[in-house]
C-alpha cells in the first residue's frame, strides 16, 4: 500500500553504490554527500510498491499527489549547502524523509517541516527505523520557517515558489546558504543563494526542475 514503511531487514533493491555511480556521473563530488547516499538505504523511505525502484534515479509518487525528489537532484541541492558536519539545517518539505536522512548524515541537526500530517508521521517512522536521531519532523507551514530554532546555517526547500519566503531569508544565518526551486511550480530553476550583508545573493543556478508548488502564507495559496 502506497506510503507504508518497508520493514524488511534484507535489502531488496540494488546496492546504493550503483546510485552513487550515477551521482558521480551527474557531477557530484562532495565525498560526504556521496558517503551519505552509500549509508542511507532509500528502500526504507519509499512506498512498498516502489521498493524495487528505490535505486533508480527518478522521482517516486507518494501520498497527497506528491512525489519524492530525484536522488541526483537531492545530491545537487545538498552539496550546494556546503555543509561540514556541525550545522543546523532547515528542510521545507519532508515527504517520506529520505532527503531528511541525507541531510542528517552531513549536518549536525536537521529540522524538517511537512504540511501533511500523514507524511510527517511516516517520515518519523522511517527515520526511526533508519536510526536517524538528529532530525526532527514538524507539521506546519514551511513558508514560515521555524523561528524558535533559527538561525539556520542551511535551508533547503523541496517545493517551488516565484519568490523566496521572507521568513526563510530572515532565519538564514549570515554566510549560510539557501537552496530553493524558483518558479511557479512545474517549471522552475533550482537556485542556491548565500546570505551576505543581511540579504540573499544568488550563488549558483543548479538545474531546471519540476516541483510541486510551495503552499503556505508566504507561498502559493492552498486550493
Amino acid at each position: 500500500m502506497s506510503g507504508d514503511l518497508f520493514r524488511s531487514a534484507r535489502p531488496i533493491a540494488g546496492p546504493p553504490e550503483e546510485l552513487v555511480g550515477v551521482l558521480k556521473e551527474e557531477g557530484i563530488t562532495d565525498p560526504r554527500v556521496l558517503d551519505a547516499f552509500r549509508r542511507v538505504r532509500r528502500e526504507q523511505f519509499v512506498p512498498l510498491a516502489h521498493v524495487l525502484d528505490a535505486y533508480e534515479d527518478r522521482p517516486i509518487p507518494i501520498d497527497h499527489d506528491q512525489v519524492t525528489t530525484q536522488p541526483s537532484l537531492i545530491a545537487r541541492m545538498v552539496e550546494a549547502l556546503h555543509l561540514s558536519g556541525g550545522e543546523r539545517v532547515l528542510e521545507v518539505g519532508t515527504g517520506l524523509g529520505f532527503q531528511t536522512a541525507i541531510l542528517a548524515s552531513v549536518a549536525g541537526e536537521v529540522y524538517s517541516i511537512e504540511r501533511f500530517p500523514r507524511l510527517a508521521q511516516q517520515a518519523r517512522r522511517n527515520l526511526a527505523v533508519a536510526r536517524i536521531q538528529s532530525a526532527t519532523v514538524i507539521v506546519g507551514d514551511g513558508t514560515l520557517g521555524l523561528a524558535r530554532h533559527a538561525p539556520f546555517h542551511g535551508i533547503v526547500v523541496a517545493a517551488a515558489a516565484p519568490e523566496i519566503p521572507a521568513p526563510l531569508a530572515d532565519q538564514l544565518a549570515e554566510g549560510g546558504r539557501l537552496v530553493h526551486p524558483v518558479g511557479p511550480g512545474g517549471n522552475e530553476m533550482v537556485t542556491a543563494f548565500r546570505k551576505e550583508g543581511g540579504r540573499l545573493v544568488e550563488e549558483a543556478r543548479l538545474a531546471p526542475a519540476y516541483f510541486v508548488p510551495l503552499v503556505g502564507r508566504f507561498g502559493v495559496p492552498d486550493r
